[in-house]
């Protein structure tokens, strides 16, 4: 088992917890960090038939009240009117400032109950139970919550952080070989963006871990996390250096909103993955990195079966995208703002880039 820590200007410092069985000792787990002995657990439907009772029972014999409270699977729950159904059970279940909400479940369920903690009551506590290799690896850590509007992703929400993470290794197991490909794509993105020994690491090794490796699988989840706090400790309210973290994020976002929330057509980690890819092409064409280094980046996104064109996820307008990319969160004034690297390991924000260089890389020039 490996605990890292999370802390920073503001922020009350907590650990990630990474390691097995985790759920099966909910309680010994959590009961330390609980101001009262109730406690919502947010879960989706899938996640709750396979985990729900098992974190429920450990929960109930220390002692401890706890609700299941469910939402359908998929993004299309991260919305408003999701929120203001949970907040309205929240308040069913007569919870007060003391109680805490277990998010329990990928990165919807974290984004959700997450906002929806953070709104109830003006802020109760969450601890976060991610039940996904994306969520372990990002979502769950950082105290980004929010949910989705029609014309962007994400752009509803407050920073809230947890009191702790338990990433479970053994939820895993169940988890489609999709989903860990898809979660696969953000810890290439953390060593894409800040650690080039460990994107070489992760040439030798990614199968190892979509694969399940033990070894292999929590050192990738450990040094991803690692990164990701590294950077949030510097910047917990993504001010300036945190912005990094989105690196392929505008594009990727962009491509989820012109898809449909509705069916997860495509999942957020294989629009990251293309989105990381179209950054490496578009620094590519600007003079910022060698062609080898975008073929390295290609080569490992395909090893991971992850996507590297845009035709493999839909048929989308270039025009269509960069609208798009112009309503984006981190845009200024309609103009997008891009993560661009340096080389494989570095990246910096980039604002003001060529719409034509942009258009270019959206339609394969």
């Amino acid at each position: 088992m490996k605990a890292l820590s999370i802390s920073g200007p503001g922020v009350t410092p907590y650990e990630v917890v990474i390691g097995r069985g985790l759920l099966a000792q909910a309680s010994s787990q959590i009961t330390p960090y609980l101001a009262a002995p109730r406690i919502a657990v947010v879960s989706d439907a899938t996640v709750a038939e396979l985990q729900g009772a098992g974190v429920l029972r450990s929960l109930t014999e220390a002692g401890i009240r706890a609700d299941l409270l469910t939402v359908p699977a998929g993004e299309a729950s991260k919305s408003m009117a999701t929120l203001t159904d949970l907040l309205d059970r929240l308040l069913d279940l007569g919870l007060d400032r003391r109680s805490t909400v277990l998010a329990l479940g990928g990165g919807v369920v974290g984004d959700l109950a997450g906002l929806a903690s953070a709104l109830f009551m003006r802020g109760i506590a969450v601890i976060q139970a991610p039940t996904t290799l994306l969520a372990q690896v990002d979502s769950s850590v950082g105290g980004k919550t929010a949910v989705d509007a029609p014309r962007g992703k994400n752009l509803i929400g407050v920073f809230h952080h947890p009191r702790r993470v338990l990433a479970d290794l053994d939820v895993l197991a169940t988890l489609p070989d999709r989903q860990m490909r898809a979660g696969a794509a953000e810890i290439l993105k953390a060593a894409m963006l800040a650690d080039a020994d460990f994107f070489a690491w992760l040439e030798g090794h990614v199968e190892a871990v979509l694969g399940h490796e033990p070894a292999a699988l929590e050192d990738a989840i450990a040094r991803a996390v690692a990164i990701k706090a590294g950077i949030v400790a510097e910047d917990p309210t993504e001010q300036g250096r945190r912005a990094l973290l989105n690196l392929g994020h505008t594009f990727a976002h962009a491509i989820e909103v012109e898809a449909g929330f509705e069916d997860d057509s495509v999942l957020h980690g294989e629009a990251v993955a293309l989105g990381c890819v179209l950054a490496y092409r578009l620094a590519e064409r600007l003079g910022r990195v060698s062609p080898k280094d975008v073929r390295r980046v290609e080569r490992l996104m395909g090893v991971a079966g992850l996507p590297t064109e845009i035709e493999s996820l839909g048929l989308f307008e270039a025009d269509a995208l960069l609208a798009r990319m112009g309503g984006d969160k981190k845009a200024e004034g309609g103009v997008p703002v891009l993560i661009l690297p340096q080389g494989i390991g570095d990246a910096e924000v980039v604002r003001d880039v060529p719409v034509g260089d942009i258009r270019a890389v959206l339609r394969g020039a």
